[in-house]
């Protein structure tokens, strides 16, 4: 069943990329008490995600950060090492990149894609959401190829 507005943000373990290397972090964590713009990519370095979602996102931080938002999230079915590498290589720094290697929070929140046709596996449907306070408060979910009710742009106007 797919997470929809209203909905609390599913309780899981995801990973981020510490000092020491991969670490634990919390939905409760990364949710609780704060308004967060989380998108979700189906593979980080793919072209579709590094050329257009995900630049979207870094060149628009200060203006989403400005409209009340405390943390923009990334997320992707990679490793923390992949995320980390990414964020470096797109200048994304200043973004919470969560890796769902197992795509367990992926699959609560519903909204897995079956990526075998293309070597992917299970990766996660491009999507964006407002979360406040572990509540959904706006999902939109990419019908298809493209990017587009996922965009930072359409995602700012909602703010």
């Amino acid at each position: 069943m797919t997470i929809k507005v209203g909905d609390k943000i599913p309780a899981c373990t995801l990973k981020t990329m510490g000092e020491k290397g991969p670490t634990d972090i919390t939905t409760d964590a990364v949710f609780a008490g704060k308004k967060v713009l989380l998108f979700a990519v189906p593979g980080a370095f793919t072209p579709g995600c590094s050329v257009t979602h995900l630049p979207g996102y870094v060149v628009n931080a200060d203006k989403i950060k400005a409209k009340g938002v405390d943390t923009i999230a990334c997320m992707s079915v990679n490793d923390a090492f992949v995320m980390d590498a990414w964020s470096k290589a797109q200048n994304a720094e200043e973004l919470l990149m969560l890796a769902d290697g197992n795509a367990s929070f992926t699959a609560a929140l519903g909204l897995e894609l079956d990526g075998r046709g293309f070597g992917l596996g299970t990766r996660s449907q491009r999507f964006a959401m407002i979360v406040d306070n572990g509540t959904v408060r706006h999902l939109n979910v990419e019908a298809g190829p493209g990017v587009d009710v996922s965009a930072a742009e359409t995602m700012m106007a909602l703010l």
